[in-house]
């Protein structure tokens, strides 16, 4: 993808503004850009594609988030190619030009009730031990950040790699399907309760000892056992 392309992307997605907002609340969108699409939002950024190159998508970055745009720049540099992550192709001052990648998100995966594969696990710990080797941490590792494409996990949103520690989102996830998938395997879960969950999560914290502590809470509030 050349250069110019990109600034005719970004002319093209001039009137989008992308808001942030506190407490790991999504951000929000303003504006229209004819022949875009939005096909992903998180904390941070909203990804967009273009009905003229669906092969690409375009994150965009909120204001005050140019810290994160670099950041993500720095580690799809050092990523290099792999399986298991996207590509960059460039950025501008405020989004990234990423390869699109086809599939559900994990998040999705479980709204749809779309059956996750094990192997979708294992390359999620393949990936991480190749982050590690390359000399960056893994972490921001949850639902929305993960693809699924023929059975096999594919990574997005490098951009906290750089940053050191561990926030265990990964290790909580992985635990969940190990010992709470086989309850909801094949079955739709409502958005209401994921959001809802998602929400308990950022502050389980502050009320709970441990996470199986935080998941008692959660089957005890929701009356979703086995």
């Amino acid at each position: 993808m050349e250069q110019h392309t990109w600034q005719h992307a970004a002319q093209a997605l001039a009137n989008v503004t992308v808001t942030a907002h506190p407490n790991n609340e999504p951000v929000t969108i303003m504006g229209i850009a004819d022949g875009f699409r939005c096909i992903g939002v998180g904390t941070d950024a909203a990804v967009f594609q273009s009905t003229s190159a669906p092969e690409y998508a375009f994150k965009v970055y909120a204001d005050g988030k140019m810290d994160k745009l670099e950041a993500e720049a720095e580690v799809y540099a050092q990523i290099g190619s792999s399986p298991y992550f996207s590509t960059c192709y460039g950025k501008d001052d405020r989004m990234l030009i990423l390869k699109y990648e086809e599939g559900p998100t994990l998040f999705d995966c479980l709204l749809q009730g779309v059956y996750v594969p094990k192997q979708a696990i294992v390359d999620v710990e393949k990936a991480r031990d190749f982050i590690r080797e390359i000399g960056l941490n893994p972490r921001d590792i949850h639902l929305k950040n993960i693809i699924l494409q023929n059975g096999r996990a594919k990574l997005l949103d490098v951009s906290e790699y750089i940053k050191p520690g561990n926030d265990f989102r990964w290790e909580h996830l992985k635990k969940a399907y190990e010992e709470y998938y086989s309850i909801i395997d094949g079955k739709p879960v409502p958005f209401w309760l994921l959001d809802t969950i998602r929400k308990w999560y950022h502050h389980w914290q502050r009320y709970s000892s441990s996470f199986d502590e935080f998941m008692r809470i959660v089957f005890k509030q929701v009356n979703y056992r086995k």
